[in-house]
């Protein structure tokens, strides 16, 4: 669903982004270490996956690893960036078979030569599959994101491949990392904090949000059947007007 299209009452959402936030704080809560709460979180990752299924979503995208996370003390960047390699190693196999194409959206430039394996691979073994797509946001920053798509167009207006003039929002967006997919029409951030963090700035500009009290680790199929029915629950107005009610219907 884009901007472009009429208002109305918002039907089941093709795709739903993800900020998953709070295994820190669950763990803390439980005086455990902020690692079973990655642990914990992990889980709740895979029971997403498979709701997001069942409910009838097409594309989930998760927000998994931010460009500021590799600001975090190097013990904890290294413990998830071991559980992600631990995902794909133990859940790719299963994914493809439930026919799950896995994309991987963020910068790769400097990513370590095993993770960006890793993430190639996942990539190419699910590409033809077609009954859900799982969007990784990984190393992804939308900041970041748009600036390399600005870099991108203006190297093709200095090789004089696009002319300055032409640039529009159609064509930045097809630089994006999300260029072959729709924009989400729901983003959901768990553990009660009502920020984005530079999360999909450009995908969002239309989304619908919802805030959840729930921790990421405790993100189960009833909270995610919660946020959907709140999401059906709103009017899409994008940027029009509602539908104006008839109130001489059904009048004598």
């Amino acid at each position: 669903m884009s901007a472009g299209q009429p208002p109305g009452q918002a039907a089941h959402p093709v795709h739903v982004a993800i900020i998953m936030d709070g295994n820190g704080r669950w763990a803390q809560l439980r005086g455990l270490p902020r690692q079973e709460g990655h642990r914990r979180g992990l889980e709740a990752l895979r029971a997403a996956v498979k709701n997001a299924g069942e409910l009838g979503v097409k594309i989930l995208t998760l927000y998994s690893f931010s460009t500021e996370n590799w600001r975090r003390p190097a013990t904890e960047v290294s413990f998830l960036l071991g559980l992600l390699k631990r995902f794909v190693e133990k859940d790719l196999d299963e994914l493809h078979a439930a026919g799950v194409r896995v994309r991987v959206i963020g910068g790769r430039d400097d990513l370590a030569p095993d993770v960006l394996r890793l993430v190639e691979r996942a990539e190419m073994v699910t590409r033809d599959n077609t009954k859900m797509t799982l969007v990784v946001a990984f190393n992804y920053g939308a900041r970041d994101e748009i600036v390399r798509a600005a870099r991108q167009l203006a190297a093709a207006a200095a090789s004089g491949r696009v002319e300055p003039a032409a640039i529009d929002e159609a064509m930045l967006a097809s630089r994006l990392d999300t260029a072959d997919m729709p924009d989400p029409e729901l983003v959901i951030r768990t553990s009660g904090e009502t920020r984005i963090s530079n999360f999909l700035l450009w995908q969002a500009a239309y989304a619908e949000f919802v805030f959840t009290p729930v921790l990421w680790p405790d993100f189960d199929r009833a909270a995610f059947e919660a946020a959907l029915a709140e999401y059906a629950g709103r009017e899409r107005r994008f940027g029009g007007v509602s539908e104006p009610v008839d109130r001489n219907v059904g009048a004598a």
